[in-house]
């Protein structure tokens, strides 16, 4: 392309950024050849209606129905290898065009200006990355068709939900302890089911895992490492950060569904990278039970193109019947958002999300017998479950019984205003999360107690994997089953309610409340209901 062309653009609706925290420019600016990788989303053939969920499709059909129009792809194809830009991949069923090109021509064709800076992350440390501000426009040929272009600027999208406990707790449960707590339904252990987890950074060694799974008297599972987007799996690297992830996940998922194959998806920790796992996940083959994911932010930290395209390919994932499991968050009501204020986590605030909150557990672990649990809240600043109301997604028919207070008025880039009804409660579903009741796990040749919300999604994922597994069928959007007929104040089959304690804006009660959803499992319970209709 002639840099002197003139390109009709036309603005890309909710692609609008925000600064990021304490930006100033690099030392080095960037040159106008410098490589960027990115991500197109395509608009869908024909919407995708939530009351279609409760019936699964293969990739192909949803291809075919839901996926992008190959006539789209074509389009968008030609106008941007005529503007110079390279096409590396395209995915129909995903509606994903992965693209390159150099800072300059990709700012000219997405109407935008790229630079260098270092900002803060969520955890307050220097990073150096791309960066924007403003909203982004394509040109006009593709106005419509194209409607989110992720990656351009390459900050931290999320933030993993764990935390790890202080040196002098005394209470503590291997995985296969909850497992007992929970009730988790014997004579199943995953076996011919596949569970997908997201990771955005870190990684796992497989001596690591035979150690710990030894230690436990578990034949390990297996589990592969896939790259997404040149991401790797790099263990070490990070033992105090994403390494604590990685291997809190696959240990809790692996010691519960032992017979499982798990995959392990790294990529990039970008909105493109995290969009761009979950949907080789939730398409690949076999199809997974359940995908666990970790990772989040507050749902105003994400431009609302970035929301509105990850919440469906979390609606495709559960089109195909892939239970998508997402921890809520370890920063109580207020999700580290300084403003005071009530806050979701997201992808938890999906309403194709299992949002999984946090409790405090005391339990004897030979017997599973409990003797009190409680929502987890150890103070301000020091970890509490997520929960509250979403503030962009609308209530869902499945859970407008269950009694979900009303919505704060909507803040950040991407938001408009709403009336002051209410709209999609977080969490659904809960298990222990407390670090002070955590999870005994190895972490880089270290034994380690860990808690936050990133448990309990590779625990519920791990639950769906068995359920499958005892069942002979996927689950998708499993909150069509969990919710069907749950009124207020009551507690459903399969579950155990947890009433005392708050995360700061919202206490627990009877029934579903913004603190632990629905209860922790009673996993034998549950299985039972599925089995005999008492859950649809």
């Amino acid at each position: 392309m002639d840099k002197h062309e003139h390109l009709d653009l036309r603005a890309l609706p909710g692609s609008e950024r925000t600064p990021a925290p304490d930006a100033r420019q690099a030392g080095a600016p960037l040159t106008a050849d410098a490589r960027v990788e990115a991500t197109l989303v395509l608009r869908r053939r024909r919407e995708l209606d939530d009351a279609t969920l409760d019936s699964f499709v293969s990739r192909r059909e949803l291809a075919a129905a839901h996926g992008a129009d190959p006539a789209d792809v074509d389009l968008v194809v030609a106008t941007l290898t005529r503007l110079g830009v390279e096409v590396l991949a395209t995915d129909a069923a995903s509606r994903r065009v992965r693209i390159a090109g150099g800072v300059a021509l990709l700012g000219r064709v997405f109407g935008t200006s790229l630079e260098a800076v270092t900002s803060q992350n969520a955890s307050g440390d220097e990073i150096s990355h791309r960066h924007r501000i403003g909203g982004l426009s394509v040109p006009a040929q593709l106005d419509g068709v194209v409607t989110a272009v992720l990656g351009l600027d390459d900050r931290p999208q999320a933030s993993p939900r764990f935390r790890i406990a202080a040196a002098s707790i005394s209470t503590s449960y291997t995985p296969l302890q909850l497992g007992t707590v929970y009730r988790f339904p014997p004579g199943t252990d995953g076996h011919g089911q596949t569970l997908a987890i997201i990771e955005l950074g870190g990684g796992f060694a497989q001596s690591e895992l035979d150690t710990y799974f030894g230690s436990l008297g578990v034949s390990g599972p297996a589990v592969r490492a896939a790259g997404v987007d040149g991401a790797a799996n790099k263990p070490g690297a990070d033992p105090n950060g994403a390494d604590g992830e990685v291997l809190l996940d696959i240990e809790v998922t692996g010691a519960l569904a032992p017979r499982a194959s798990i995959i392990v998806y790294f990529a990039p920790n970008t909105d493109a990278g995290f969009l761009d796992a979950l949907s080789v996940a939730a398409h690949a083959t076999p199809t997974p039970a359940a995908i666990s994911i970790s990772w989040g932010q507050s749902e105003d930290a994400w431009t609302g193109q970035a929301r509105a395209v990850f919440d469906q390919a979390l609606a495709d994932a559960a089109a195909l019947g892939v239970t998508v499991t997402v921890a809520a968050g370890d920063d109580g009501s207020t999700d580290r958002v300084p403003d005071g204020k009530s806050h979701v986590d997201f992808p938890a605030s999906s309403p194709h999300a299992l949002a999984c909150g946090g409790t405090r557990l005391v339990a004897d672990p030979r017997t599973g017998m409990v003797t009190a649990e409680t929502v987890w809240n150890d103070g301000v600043g020091r970890g509490a479950t997520g929960g509250g109301v979403s503030a962009v997604f609308d209530l869902p028919v499945w859970q407008t019984a269950v009694g979900v207070p009303r919505r704060a008025a909507p803040t950040g880039p991407g938001t408009h205003h709403r009336a002051a009804a209410t709209g999609r409660g977080v969490p659904d579903v809960a298990g222990v999360a407390d670090p002070q009741t955590g999870y005994r796990v190895r972490v880089d040749g270290r034994d380690l107690v860990i808690g936050g919300t990133s448990a309990v999604a590779p625990l519920w994922a791990a639950l769906v994997a068995r359920l499958a597994q005892a069942t002979g069928h996927r689950f998708g959007l499993l909150q069509l089953t969990l919710y069907h007929a749950v009124a207020p104040g009551q507690v459903p089959p399969g579950f155990r309610d947890v009433t005392a304690g708050s995360n700061g804006a919202f206490s627990a009660g009877k029934g579903w409340d913004p603190c632990t959803g629905l209860g922790v499992p009673d996993g034998t319970a549950l299985l039972a209901a599925l089995e005999s209709g008492t859950a649809p």
